[in-house]
């Protein structure tokens, strides 16, 4: 918490925060990104607050916070260009603090919890075509002088295509992780932990990988190593993604979690079932799946014009 922000809430009001933040890591497993960011959207509530009422924050002015403000608050944001989305988002983190509060303090958090947020259209995974994903494995192992490192890139790739991991979940292996069985046991986002099957061709790229990397890898060493030996950065892979889908004429939105988004698409239009992929992906919500069945409606509908008699001209 900043000096300047806790200027503006009283110390009451300020350990509440801090307590609310301390819960949401501890019992919920909430992010560390997370909770950066609900402090600080939490905090820029408080602070709006202390300037529209021109008093310090404390939990007595918290619990009188009306129908009115809310409305002035979020007229402030869009005077100052704040997305919908970031307005949606802001929201959710307060909406969260007074639920909580109101548990805690036995505050009325109606006027804040009956506020709506703004409309906006969510974005669409933007899923590779599969020749395109194949191309990209393929592709990302050529981009690197050195063969380990071409093998070990293109073995991350296959992960988060044949295994839809998030990019954080395949760096975050282990060498005890290795070698792998049928399945794969994942922590992911939250410490939420799940199963995901191994294809064979995973299981070979990773081998090629270990076969050819320089360094000694003990159970507890990050499994992907840097040129130098130490963990592999993230920001890596998005560069040889970035270096391939160039080469191969893709989109700039063939990004490495891209991958996952295909692994999840190329599944449902398989016949997939939605609640197996949001096992397989993670997902705490179906509602955050579903968003792939609107990708494979665009797929549906490309077939049906394709083949069905009525649909093509006479």
């Amino acid at each position: 918490m900043t000096a300047e922000a806790s200027l503006v809430i009283s110390p009451a009001a300020r350990e509440a925060l801090q307590t609310w933040l301390e819960t949401a890591r501890a019992l919920k497993g909430t992010a560390d990104n997370t909770i950066i960011a609900y402090q600080s959207d939490v905090l820029e509530f408080i602070t709006f607050l202390t300037v529209h009422h021109g008093e310090s924050q404390g939990l007595a002015p918290l619990a009188r916070v009306s129908t009115s403000d809310m409305r002035s608050w979020m007229a402030h944001l869009r005077a100052h260009d704040t997305a919908s989305r970031s307005v949606a988002r802001k929201l959710s983190a307060v909406k969260s603090f007074y639920r909580w509060l109101a548990e805690r303090e036995g505050l009325e958090p109606t006027a804040v919890l009956l506020t709506r947020a703004p409309k906006f259209q969510k974005k669409l995974p933007r899923p590779l075509a599969q020749e395109s994903a194949r191309a990209m494995i393929d592709t990302v192992a050529l981009q690197s002088r050195e063969d380990w490192i071409g093998t070990r890139d293109s073995a991350v790739i296959t992960l988060l295509y044949g295994c839809g991991l998030r990019i954080s979940e395949a760096l975050g292996l282990r060498g005890r992780d290795f070698p792998f069985g049928e399945t794969l046991r994942i922590i992911g986002k939250g410490g939420k932990e799940r199963i995901v099957p191994v294809l064979p061709v995973a299981r070979h790229a990773v081998t090629d990988y270990l076969k050819t990397c320089p360094f000694d890898i003990g159970p507890d060493d990050a499994l992907f190593r840097g040129a130098r030996g130490g963990p592999l950065n993230p920001r890596l892979i998005s560069k040889v993604t970035e270096q391939a889908r160039m080469q191969l004429g893709l989109p700039a939105t063939a990004t490495p979690h891209a991958m996952r988004h295909s692994f999840a698409t190329h599944l449902l239009e398989a016949g997939g079932d939605l609640r197996a992929i949001q096992e397989l992906l993670g997902h705490a919500s179906l509602s955050t799946t579903q968003a792939y069945t609107a990708v494979d409606q665009v797929h549906l509908m490309k077939v049906y014009e394709a083949t069905h008699p009525k649909a093509k001209p006479a």
